[in-house]
């Protein structure tokens, strides 16, 4: 349900900014994203994780008020960040 450092690295390399950009919006939503991703395939196995869905729920929050601050500060980069990494529509 983690990523491990190969997969945290690529998502950086992709969603950076500039060369040395680890934690800007746009990464730290395509790592929130990975995450969910992994952790609701685990929850639809084990469907009694009712402590791994609270922590699914909360970073479903988390990404939604990053997506929120982003989409505030450029339409532009809201729109690039969301069609790359296939969230709305």
């Amino acid at each position: 349900m983690t990523l491990n450092t190969q997969e945290k690295q690529k998502l950086i390399n992709k969603h950076q900014n500039h060369g040395t950009d680890t934690g800007s919006a746009e990464v730290q939503v395509a790592m929130l994203s990975q995450r969910i991703s992994k952790l609701s395939e685990h929850l639809q196995k084990n469907i009694h994780d009712f402590s791994s869905r609270q922590g699914l729920l909360k970073m479903i929050g988390k990404r939604k008020r990053l997506l929120n601050y982003v989409r505030e500060k450029s339409g532009k980069r809201y729109n690039e960040l969301i069609t790359n990494l296939k969230l709305r529509g």
